[in-house]
């Protein structure tokens, strides 16, 4: 009988998280570079490629030291993952210029991605813990970009569907920062880490 530790660490889970992340991700492309082709609104096309960027250092993730067996980390991560996934396009924004705040994400993101490269997780685990470039910045720069370029999708394209979605990862983002932190509290140079990098989002805020 399988424990939960095996069950969550399985090939199979693996194999199966990573087909509906993958097919998620193809029915999310295909809306927005079909509206991109239709309305030239060059949002679309950058938070595509964000969603995309995020999808293949998923896939090509290294394999980590210690990963959290906590079950509420593992459906946090689940949702925070997949639930942007169903963003759409909308004909309505209450700030259509919110398109500038896309750019500004995307463009952090690949920064951040960059220095984080295979170190890419989304359920807290400890893989080679990162310190430098846009880490040297805030702890977690790469939700920060992401929370950024939501912002900015849901101001262009505004919904009632948008904004839920929006809110549901805005928690899941705020909920994983902890967990996480308190996964890799454990290793002593995160600990040292912490003290050198004051702020975990936002500089001299939060």
């Amino acid at each position: 009988m399988y424990t939960l530790t095996k069950i969550l660490t399985s090939r199979i889970l693996n194999f199966a998280s990573g087909l509906l992340l993958g097919l998620l991700w193809s029915w999310f492309a295909y809306r927005h570079l079909y509206n991109f082709i239709g309305t030239r609104s060059w949002s679309l096309l950058f938070f595509a490629i964000i969603e995309t960027i995020a999808v293949y250092f998923y896939i090509s993730r290294s394999t980590p030291s210690t990963v959290s067996m906590n079950p509420f980390d593992w459906i946090i991560a689940f949702i925070g993952t997949f639930t942007p996934l169903s963003l759409r396009p909308e004909p309505y924004g209450i700030f259509p210029s919110g398109e500038y705040l896309v750019f500004l994400g995307a463009f952090l993101q690949v920064l951040s991605i960059i220095s984080l490269n295979r170190s890419f997780a989304l359920v807290p685990a400890k893989r080679v813990i990162k310190t430098t470039r846009m880490y040297r910045i805030v702890r977690h720069p790469l939700y920060a970009s992401y929370i950024l370029g939501l912002t900015g999708y849901v101001l262009q394209y505004t919904s009632e569907v948008n904004i839920t979605i929006y809110l549901i990862s805005l928690v899941s983002i705020f909920i994983r920062v902890f967990r996480e932190e308190h996964h890799l509290a454990s290793d002593a140079t995160y600990l040292e880490y912490m003290q050198i990098v004051k702020y975990r989002l936002i500089p001299f805020v939060f």
